[in-house]
């Protein structure tokens, strides 16, 4: 993408990866993403505001050289991650007087994943600032969004938060400003759910901070500008704060049909008691729709065959997920058919210890579901009903 102005004298020169369909060689990206970054120009001073991903590096020196940039007093690294810090290296030969910002952390982050020369490193403060003569940039740390070291810039004069991860969406498009709110709303709940979400508390403290500056603009690091910030600073309110709702997220996996009916059997009987089901078949989920469905949720139940005297294969993945994205999930439960034995219940339950859960008897049956499974299956359903109720998730 070519660069473009948000104001005078602040330009977008990062790229668009539009067809970049895999981030971290697990996150699905079905409408690819961005790698954003921007320049500030001040009357005795010029900062470029984070790189790019290596593998769009010349994007980013053509688009400099497009503006006619021959010197670089400060390069910022918001984020020592290499999407953003990949093509500092050569930042640093282009522009030989300028100097790395970046906090303390992620300094020696930067150190070791670049192996960067460490004299043209400098480290700044939380809320120091660095002076470009008609620009003021503080410097903001927001620890574990989503690494320990991140730090958000703002441009005091234009009140834009250059906000890195924070808010951001993977997200391809040529609008350099949020023109879909609908479309963006799921790219970043998406974005939340898959990488933020396990961090929610720090996120908590780090809204509560940035509630003492005046933003008019949140310019990401992934996807398009905010220029209405309230949309997302609301969106990430809800997420973090809010308790979860009357929902239950149901993963399964059936061979043969058994775990299927008792999964259809379930939803219908959770339905009938006002619970809202978001289920899914882990044969052929996108792992991100599941990401979304569990920061609302209220409750997990996993569907899972026996397999070989274990849990279905297919169905450790999504226990795994939601250990390690930690929702705000309260209830938990499993429901499935075997064979002739096994310890799928003990297996997903011990894969889910990392979450503060309780959980409601399994329904688990030999073969196919019969009426004595039906009943039991009811039973669950009320009983995860009247937890929602008394938790007033209703």
């Amino acid at each position: 993408m070519i660069p473009r102005e948000i104001r005078p004298t602040v330009y977008s020169v990062g790229a668009v990866d539009w067809e970049r369909r895999l981030f971290d060689a697990i996150v699905p990206l079905p409408d690819g993403t961005s790698y954003n970054c921007y320049l500030v120009k001040g009357s005795n001073g010029t900062a470029l505001i984070d790189t790019v991903d290596p593998s769009k590096e010349d994007v980013l020196i053509d688009n400099l050289n497009h503006l006619g940039i021959e010197d670089l007093d400060y390069v910022v690294a918001n984020h020592a991650e290499q999407d953003h810090s990949g093509t500092l290296h050569r930042i640093l030969e282009r522009y030989p007087r300028a100097r790395i910002v970046s906090t303390p952390k992620c300094k020696g982050m930067l150190l070791d994943l670049l192996t960067l020369p460490e004299g043209r490193i400098t480290t700044v403060n939380d809320k120091e600032t660095v002076s470009l003569g008609d620009r003021t940039l503080e410097f903001i740390y927001t620890p574990w969004v989503h690494w320990p070291e991140t730090m958000c810039t703002y441009l005091k004069e234009e009140r834009i938060l250059f906000s890195c991860d924070f808010f951001g969406a993977h997200l391809g498009t040529s609008d350099l400003y949020v023109t879909d709110e609908g479309r963006a709303y799921e790219a970043a709940k998406r974005y939340y759910a898959e990488i933020m979400m396990p961090y929610r508390t720090n996120i908590q403290k780090d809204l509560e901070k940035l509630k003492d500056y005046s933003i008019d603009i949140i310019a990401t690091s992934h996807g398009p500008i905010y220029d209405k910030p309230e949309f997302i600073l609301k969106a990430y309110h809800s997420w973090v704060f809010d308790e979860p709702g009357n929902i239950v997220v149901l993963p399964y996996v059936s061979m043969h049909g058994s775990t299927r009916r008792m999964v259809e059997y379930l939803t219908d009987a959770l339905v009938q008691r006002g619970v809202t089901v978001k289920q899914f078949d882990l044969t052929r989920t996108d792992i991100g729709k599941l990401a979304i469905a569990l920061v609302d949720a209220a409750t997990i139940v996993i569907g899972a065959p026996t397999m070989l005297a274990s849990a279905h294969p297919n169905t450790v993945p999504a226990a795994f997920l939601a250990n390690i994205l930690r929702p705000k999930l309260k209830f938990a439960s499993i429901i499935g058919s075997y064979g002739w034995g096994g310890r799928a219940v003990e297996q997903l339950t011990g894969l889910l210890s990392g979450l503060k859960l309780e959980l409601l008897e399994p329904v688990i049956c030999r073969g196919f579901p019969k009426g004595e499974d039906f009943e039991a299956l009811d039973r669950l359903a009320e009983a995860i009903a009247q937890k929602h109720k008394e938790s007033q998730f209703v």
